[in-house]
């Protein structure tokens, strides 16, 4: 018979979900935003937004195992900080998952129509290709788990065949005079948006469970499972920015373009460019069937709509219809979806509400358990902090306080 200390589930498994969660169409928007303060700069910022979203998931992962199975964030929202908490991580989860949504089917519109064009040799219209997306890989969610699983592996093959190709393409291309450039001011831009590029949160009650609430393996797949992609990111960066010059980055951030588009200005017609509007394929359809398909659980749960073949297809609806709504008024909306769904989504979701529910469940409550995060007050403070700054930071540039 399995007792509760029984190991199940797989470390490397997990490393991987953390890791895949993170690594998507963040790949597109990140460079040509990171582009303005310069390489070493973002890099820098890469390194904080890492350590930032790591320290709120272990936050997470601590509330998590005082609940056990079957609780998700809004859950122990409400166990933690009461009816008030919970509506607003209710209307906060809304808002991250339909900002994200808003910025895939914004930019796969730009991406097939371009595609399009190269294999068909005609244009097709933004919206048409837009809506191609959505209704395409819309079909591949309504059918169900197995055939998204399915189709995810063999997009995840292509995502990984692309990268390495872009590369090792890309590494004799680099022009080290290019990564000189720094502007450390205009590293408020890009952390939003690489704040949501570390998004894993929303796994880790499926992951408490997967692990059989083993802290040092559940430990050790947020620390891992999130320093991949920082490596990953890193590496793109470094290959993309010391391609591209900033002035073509500069052209493709005030059309709200994706990082493709400036390379394309950059090198032209060559393998390097088809290996990139290739990874950027699979980097939006995978990271848009994640997100899609949580979007749909997540209202399957909160609106209480069951899975059946009706209800699917209005769960499928309530997922993609206001984002595509919203991306067709908006077609230049992909890296400002971006940032407010950093800022104003995943910083308040996935890094305040953590450190309040613990602060709560320790010294309110008297929850017992192992910490996750050392550090006691002082470290929940800082991380409540550190959230605020972010906030206000992109704040004040939405309203025009500050010029950056």
């Amino acid at each position: 018979m399995e007792t509760p200390n029984s190991k199940q589930g797989s470390l490397l498994g997990a490393i991987l979900l953390i890791a895949g969660c993170c690594i998507g169409a963040g790949m597109l928007g990140l460079p040509v935003l990171s582009s303005l303060a310069g390489f070493i700069p973002s890099t820098v910022l890469f390194v904080c937004s890492w350590l930032f979203m790591m320290c709120t998931g272990l936050l997470l992962l601590e509330v998590n195992l005082w609940y056990g199975d079957g609780v998700n964030l809004i859950t122990m929202t409400g166990r933690t900080l009461g009816k008030i908490g919970q509506m607003l991580s209710w209307l906060l989860f809304l808002f991250l998952f339909y900002s994200i949504m808003v910025a895939y089917v914004a930019g796969s519109g730009s991406l097939f129509s371009d595609l399009y064009e190269e294999l068909m040799g005609a244009k097709i219209e933004l919206w048409k290709a837009s809506l191609a997306f959505v209704v395409l890989f819309g079909a591949v969610i309504y059918t169900g788990t197995l055939n998204v699983d399915w189709f995810n592996r063999l997009l995840m093959i292509g995502l990984v065949v692309t990268y390495v190709a872009l590369i090792v393409l890309g590494l004799p291309r680099v022009k080290f005079e290019l990564l000189t450039h720094a502007d450390w001011p205009k590293v408020a831009i890009v952390v939003p948006a690489m704040i949501i590029s570390f998004g894993y949160h929303n796994l880790i009650p499926g992951l408490t469970s997967y692990l059989n609430h083993d802290v040092k393996r559940l430990r050790a797949a947020i620390i891992v499972g999130s320093s991949l992609p920082l490596f990953v990111y890193l590496l793109w960066q470094f290959v993309i920015m010391g391609v591209v010059p900033v002035g073509q980055f500069k052209e493709s951030f005030d059309q709200g373009a994706m990082a493709t588009h400036a390379l394309k200005n950059a090198v032209g017609s060559s393998w390097v460019l088809v290996f990139a509007e290739y990874f950027a394929f699979f980097s939006i359809v995978t990271s848009f069937l994640a997100v899609a398909f949580s979007f749909v659980d997540f209202l399957s749960d909160g609106l209480k709509i069951h899975k059946s073949r009706l209800g699917m297809l209005v769960l499928c609806l309530l997922t993609l219809v206001p984002p595509f709504v919203f991306a067709l008024s908006y077609p230049q909306i992909f890296l400002t979806a971006l940032n407010y769904a950093g800022a104003f989504g995943a910083v308040i979701l996935f890094g305040i509400f953590p450190a309040l529910m613990v602060w709560v469940g320790r010294y309110k409550l008297n929850k017992a358990g192992r910490e996750m995060l050392p550090g006691g007050r002082f470290t929940l403070v800082a991380v409540i902090v550190v959230a605020l700054i972010i906030v206000t930071l992109q704040f004040v540039q939405e309203i025009g306080w500050v010029h950056l």
